[in-house]
């Protein structure tokens, strides 16, 4: 066994998730090292859809351009049932300036992040494979083969990311529970020669066999189905349901027939000591939704924050406590909720199936249940209100541990028009100092002389942004319309601190400084 090499930290798996991860540590100037049991990246992956939520952090990273060159919109979900339209989800109505879903293969995803890591200084060591680990104190010391040979490599942190059969996860203890799913599912790509409809739309049929259209580059789709047996023709399945809905339309030029099984299975705990867990090596679940690769994308976002700041020193180990107390409960929830559409499904009976079929139509008839739907979809309904580092006043609009909202326009004082998820700076947090047309203006101004001062003190914070809707702020960098900033219930003064991750860590309102200061002995505690 060769010697012994130090890194802060390694990452096993090159995956969406690992890629993503590894990319905004290098960003942040961590040493990162990252490897993967494959000796080259996989030339086609099933995962697809790329949805609203991922792309908002595609446009934080600065690369939300290439995913959209690369990929197709896809503005709605419709579903069918019986030969008759359910419901449809319009995702422009999500709350995101991504009002759509990308469909783009999970390879190109790959391919893409794979480019910015490299572009961090970053890059994957392939072929190889971690086969042992030593927990200490102050580090973990993983054994990696390649080619034969194995050495040992000391990082400050392990994150696994390495899939359903994680070997980080195994060999750390950590159990994962839940069930197989026992009916596989199907997947090829296709041209639908003759296709008379929309090319922006998903097209979900809920018939004795399901199928689902996602809409592809170069008008392909990828089909996904449960096949009428283990032996069948997964065209002639297809075909057969298809032809119900759009007579007359061929399935040609298939490629990569797949028959694969799923699973819905949650990590018990996301963090053993050094050692954490990501994407499917944390959680598991149907395919139905797509929200599988998009969570990992999420996790890693989530992460790579934290563990910058715990790597730098400016926040203590219990930092990380905090990521899976925010990601399992989405995980918890993705599983869940993949179970109830397997079960949606597979629905045999005529009159189940009936009765199901009416209570979508009720659901999506009413605008409450529909938009709920919506943002589930688009995986903007996460809030990390409970999260053990979030703090400050309680508020319907704003509130500590929601989601800053994305689509709140801002003209700057340059005229430029923004939003305001993007003055969003750096790799900390960005305070933002909102100030209502009846704010104490002079006051203003020394509450941000004050909070200059600790954000030069302070690694964890990045910037200050004042936002005003009044008129003759000195120190004001953009302007909220009146409207805007009575909508958002911003009357006197409002402060939020907005963590790189897009989430509220803290809110307060009035001219005061002690609140943040609390919230940075939190962070470092």
């Amino acid at each position: 066994m060769s010697g012994e090499a130090a890194t802060d930290v390694l990452v096993a798996g090159a995956g969406p998730t690992g890629l993503l991860l590894a990319a905004e540590l290098c960003r942040r100037q961590v040493d990162c090292q990252v490897i993967d049991s494959l000796e080259a990246p996989r030339h086609w992956d099933r995962a697809t859809v790329v949805h609203p939520r991922s792309l908002e952090v595609f446009e934080a990273m600065g690369i939300v351009d290439r995913f959209l060159a690369a990929g197709v919109r896809q503005r709605a979900v419709r579903l069918h049932s019986d030969g008759d339209v359910l419901g449809e989800m319009d995702l422009g109505t999500c709350g995101s300036a991504y009002g759509f879903n990308l469909g783009l293969s999970e390879e190109v995803t790959e391919s893409l992040l794979t480019d910015h890591l490299h572009a961090q200084g970053g890059a994957v060591c392939r072929g190889r494979r971690l086969v042992g680990l030593e927990h200490r104190p102050d580090a973990v010391v993983a054994t990696i083969e390649h080619d034969g040979e194995r050495r040992e490599l000391a990082a400050g942190w392990l994150v696994g990311c390495d899939g359903l059969h994680s070997c980080t996860r195994e060999l750390s203890g950590v159990a994962f529970e839940g069930h197989d799913i026992p009916e596989p599912w199907a997947v090829f790509d296709v041209t639908l020669d003759g296709w008379p409809d929309a090319f922006d739309v998903t097209f979900a049929y809920l018939d004795e066999t399901p199928v689902i259209l996602t809409a592809l580059p170069g008008r392909r789709w990828r089909v996904y189905l449960r096949p009428s047996s283990p032996t069948t023709d997964l065209v002639h399945d297809a075909g057969r349901v298809i032809d119900r809905y759009r007579a007359g339309v061929t399935l040609v030029d298939v490629t990569n027939p797949t028959l694969f099984h799923c699973h819905t299975k949650l990590a018990d705990r996301y963090r053993s000591g050094r050692v954490l867990l990501a994407g499917d090596a944390a959680h598991v679940c149907s395919p139905a939704q797509g929200h599988g690769m998009n969570s990992g994308l999420q996790d890693a976002f989530n992460l790579a924050w934290k563990l910058a700041v715990v790597c730098a020193g400016a926040a203590g180990p219990g930092l990380l406590d905090s990521y899976e107390a925010e990601r399992r409960p989405v995980g918890l929830s993705i599983t869940r909720s993949g179970d109830i559409a397997e079960q949606l499904e597979r629905f045999a009976d005529p009159a189940d199936r009936a009765a199901r079929d009416a209570g979508l139509r009720s659901a999506f008839a009413d605008p409450g249940s529909r938009y709920h739907e919506v943002v589930a979809e688009a995986e903007l309904d996460i809030s990390y209100a409970g999260s053990p580092i979030v703090a400050g006043d309680g508020h319907e609009q704003l509130a500590a541990g929601e989601r800053l909202p994305d689509t709140v326009p801002v003209q700057m004082r340059d005229g430029r028009a923004r939003r305001l998820r993007q003055l969003i700076r750096g790799a900390g947090h960005t305070l933002f100092v909102l100030v209502g047309g009846s704010g104490p203006g002079d006051r203003v101004v020394g509450l941000v002389d004050e909070l200059g001062e600790i954000v030069a003190e302070s690694p964890l914070l990045d910037a200050v942004v004042v936002l005003s809707a009044g008129a003759g702020l000195p120190a004001s960098m953009g302007r909220l319309e009146p409207s805007i900033a009575a909508e958002l219930s911003i009357d006197d003064v409002t402060v939020l601190a907005a963590r790189p991750d897009g989430h509220i860590g803290l809110r307060f309102d009035g001219v005061r400084i002690e609140p943040l200061r609390q919230y940075l002995r939190l962070l470092r505690a």
